[in-house]
């Protein structure tokens, strides 16, 4: 009976296993000091080597004759461990056998001796399959399992193993096998079963792979029933990545701008039932080539999945694209993909998509978080409300104007008492002498103060006797005076440098409450517009 190339040609030997050395050296090292642990977690991706290291392992531990570390080979115990018949090794598949009660048998098992071994060992492939109860039930006898008792568990997604296992184990991470490795070793497997593979075939196979020598041994097996000489172009050919002109179609009209024709293109291929799923997918496989040609146009050829002759015609494609638009393109083909999980209609959801990407349908600028803005107007409201409102003189000019603040004289000296009796709530603009001074007070403030000296601009001032009334738009300015005796103080000293006299400050605002909510709101909804425009206009960029 035929036996598959990836079965036939697994290694029975830690030396056989390829790419994976800083594993297999630790563990033939544990072997010949005879200090192996009692469980093991093999973690990565698919066709690494763990399943592979997990038997080696099981053979290893068992074999009387054991050579630097690795099994004999030639023993009954290494012979039946081969043939899968040895009682004292046992695999477990979690995948289908992940219930409780699948591990309760397994601890009343453990409990028995070996028949024939040193030790009883049990390969638990795909652990993460297991549910939670058989974890719970598994972490006992793992914690503290009988001296003749090991484990050795194997998963692809370490991340849904529950700590409580993982640090129970001695864990090692199995690395995506290294392209060249692969190559050479799809060239001796060849070799040894008469195949005609060329060097560019087994290049093929190996990128193909990524990383996973089953994948590429499966596929060396597929081909060499395909074509008498596997050369790149039968490996296309037999994996279904040759004839993929529609693709590239696509990728031109996108590149053009042209979404009428990527549609034409479309529609065709879901008239001959091609899932668009899978389109969606190849798309951004080959724009991440693309992405690749730009960042690296000289390791190209080694990094990219194609023919030569598409390797020639993404160049060329890549020559006339930008790297940020392209990178835009893999986001928006992404999002569609994920899109397209849950639209009852991919179809459209999926042309929606390729008319963005190119550059015809607009962008729909990303939503405005506008909450902290609100928030902002909110707390300005309660402050505004929160200032009382001062009374006014009949013939006084109705400006809602109120008295702010009274600061002291420069610090360290005494408040001067004013000459006159002056109320700001009362007093006329025409019994005040302006100050002509102020815009060198206001200078000199800004050397003092210069973060609080913004809130004074558009500011007058006037005098009488030795009090000085500040005239100001900005309502504002009251939290930043009324709130901080420091900042009253350095505009006292300002004011006491300039003119040489000590003055009692006192001060109005010029704006009506309502006008200040209203200026409020308008320099509010301004920065909003702003925003939108920002966003528009990176959108589409």
């Amino acid at each position: 009976m035929y036996k598959a190339l990836y079965r036939k040609w697994r290694p029975l030997t830690f030396d056989d296993v390829i790419s994976q050395q800083h594993i297999t050296d630790t563990l033939k090292n544990q072997l010949r000091a005879e200090k192996t642990a009692h469980a093991y977690l093999f973690t990565g991706s698919r066709g690494t080597g763990k399943t592979t290291c997990a038997r080696i392992l099981a053979k290893a531990v068992n074999c009387p004759n054991m050579k630097d570390g690795n099994p004999c080979l030639e023993c009954d115990i290494c012979r039946e461990a081969d043939e899968g018949s040895l009682t004292d090794i046992i695999e477990i598949d979690a995948a289908s056998n992940n219930g409780v009660n699948d591990i309760r048998d397994l601890r009343e098992g453990a409990v028995y001796s070996p028949e024939r071994c040193k030790y009883k060992v049990y390969i638990i492939d795909e652990v993460h399959m297991l549910s939670v109860p058989a974890f719970n039930a598994l972490l006992k006898i793992m914690e503290e399992p009988p001296e003749y008792v090991k484990f050795i568990l194997a998963t692809t997604e370490i991340h849904k193993v529950p700590a409580t296992i993982t640090s129970r184990c001695q864990r090692y991470d199995f690395r995506r096998i290294k392209q060249k490795d692969i190559v050479a070793r799809l060239l001796y497997i060849a070799s040894q079963e008469q195949i005609d593979l060329s060097p560019d075939g087994a290049d093929m196979i190996a990128k193909l792979a990524d990383g996973g020598m089953r994948d590429a041994v499966s596929l060396l097996d597929q081909c060499s029933v395909c074509a008498e000489s596997i050369d790149a172009a039968a490996v296309s050919e037999t994996a279904g990545i040759a004839g993929r002109e529609h693709i590239y179609d696509i990728l031109e009209a996108i590149a053009d701008g042209d979404a009428a024709k990527a549609l034409v293109v479309t529609d065709k291929l879901y008239n001959m039932s091609k899932d668009l799923t899978n389109l969606c997918e190849e798309l951004i496989l080959q724009l991440r080539n693309l992405m690749l040609i730009k960042v690296s146009p000289e390791s190209a050829a080694d990094i990219v999945i194609a023919m030569p002759d598409e390797l020639e015609r993404l160049k060329a494609i890549a020559e006339r694209t930008e790297l940020p638009d392209i990178m835009s393109r893999i986001e928006q083909l992404q999002a569609c993909r994920e899109h397209m999980m849950r639209a009852l209609n991919k179809r459209v959801e999926f042309e929606m998509s390729l008319i963005r990407v190119c550059g015809k349908g607009g962008n729909v600028p990303a939503a405005i978080d506008n909450s902290e803005i609100y928030d902002k107007i909110k707390q300005l409201e309660d402050k505004l409300s929160a200032v009382p409102a001062g009374g006014m003189r009949s013939d006084a000019p109705d400006r809602n104007a109120r008295e702010v603040f009274t600061a002291s004289s420069p610090a360290g000296e005494s408040e001067p008492a004013p000459n006159v009796s002056v109320d700001i709530r009362t007093v006329r603009e025409d019994e005040l002498t302006p100050c002509d001074k102020w815009e060198d007070i206001m200078e000199e403030f800004r050397k003092i103060n210069p973060a609080v000296a913004g809130s004074l601009e558009g500011s007058t001032a006037s005098t009488k006797g030795n009090v000085l009334c500040i005239f100001t738009p900005n309502r504002f300015f009251i939290s930043l005076f009324k709130g901080s005796k420091e900042n009253a103080i350095s505009l006292s000293k300002a004011i006491y440098n300039v003119l040489g006299q000590k003055y009692r400050i006192t001060a109005r605002c010029t704006t009506s409450v309502e006008e200040t909510k209203n200026l409020a709101e308008q320099l509010v909804k301004k920065a909003i517009n702003s925003n939108i425009e920002t966003a528009v206009d990176n959108n589409n960029q």
